[in-house]
């Protein structure tokens, strides 16, 4: 038996509707295949994601600490093996992949310290030049063939961005997501081909074990990855521990970290872009505005 926390539940059930339920219907028998299957016992409670549950493991074989993770698989999930395997070769510190099922999208992971998030930090401009620093050494490396593509996500929002404004309920949110739109098709043209992670927040940085060699090392997991620009990747910093009056600090710390300082207006757009993407899928979800902290980064980051 795994326990299955509701949270999990209740957040596949509001967003994946019919698929979410069978997802987590299976949970319980797809646990005990891999379990099995890779000679894995249970070494602690269950953990999630939005999407994931996460088991902490050991290996019966060598008694190495890991951690199962089960998701089902979309576009979004589908590149993560890929992009670990292509971190892990390039030292770039990824979580480890240690084993990978293709057909149900099973992950088996190097274990890290879940109690130490990087959000966690008292000292939050500290949390954000650690941040930054992995940002760049994942960010290095050049995107494999096969990924999701900021290219193809640039055309779906643009696309998508004259109705969601027209579904906006304030006039300045409908005038601020034109001005995001507008940035965007500056920089269309160029979208990048590096490996990018997506969702790079507090959160998803964790420390590594003295165990696996990684004492005193900070690590990226749990990657939405597609191939574009670097500048599509500061907004989850910006918003996540949101303080508004941080917002430019931030944008200029993480530019400086990634090499994009010279160029701050294209990374900017890029961040602009994070808004705008994030505003369509809400709009589509049924809100009527867009988020309050969004439009404040997308405010700041225009100067107003």
């Amino acid at each position: 038996m795994i326990d299955i926390p509701d949270e999990l539940i209740a957040t596949q059930y509001a967003y994946n509707g019919a698929a979410g339920r069978a997802f987590v219907a299976a949970l319980p028998e797809l646990a005990g295949r891999f379990l099995e299957e890779w000679g894995l016992r249970p070494d602690g409670p269950s953990m999630y994601g939005m999407c994931a549950l996460v088991l902490p493991v050991v290996r019966e074989v060598d008694g190495v600490p890991a951690a199962l993770k089960l998701q089902s698989v979309d576009e979004e999930t589908a590149g993560e093996p890929v992009a670990l395997r292509a971190w892990g070769a390039a030292g770039a510190g990824a979580v480890g992949l240690l084993d990978h099922d293709p057909g149900t999208g099973a992950l088996l992971l190097e274990r890290l310290d879940e109690g130490k998030p990087l959000s966690g930090a008292a000292d939050v401009r500290g949390a954000v030049v650690v941040l930054g620093e992995v940002l760049a050494r994942l960010a290095a490396v050049p995107a494999p063939e096969g990924l999701r593509t900021l290219g193809g996500a640039v055309e779906r929002m643009l696309a998508a961005a004259p109705g969601a404004a027209g579904r906006l309920a304030d006039a300045a949110d409908r005038r601020l997501l034109a001005d995001c739109a507008a940035a965007v098709r500056e920089v269309a043209g160029e979208p990048g081909d590096r490996l990018l992670h997506w969702d790079l927040h507090y959160d998803n940085v964790l420390a590594g074990r003295a165990d696996a060699g990684r004492a005193g090392e900070w690590v990226a997991l749990d990657p939405k990855p597609l191939a574009g620009d670097p500048g599509f990747e500061l907004f989850p910093a910006l918003d996540n521990l949101f303080d508004a009056d941080e917002v430019v600090w931030r944008f200029d710390a993480l530019t400086e970290a990634l090499g994009l300082e010279r160029d701050r207006g294209r990374a900017r757009a890029w961040t602009l872009g994070r808004v705008l993407q994030n505003a369509v899928w809400a709009v589509g979800q049924g809100e009527g505005r867009i988020a309050p902290d969004h439009a404040e980064i997308a405010r700041r980051l225009l100067g107003r």
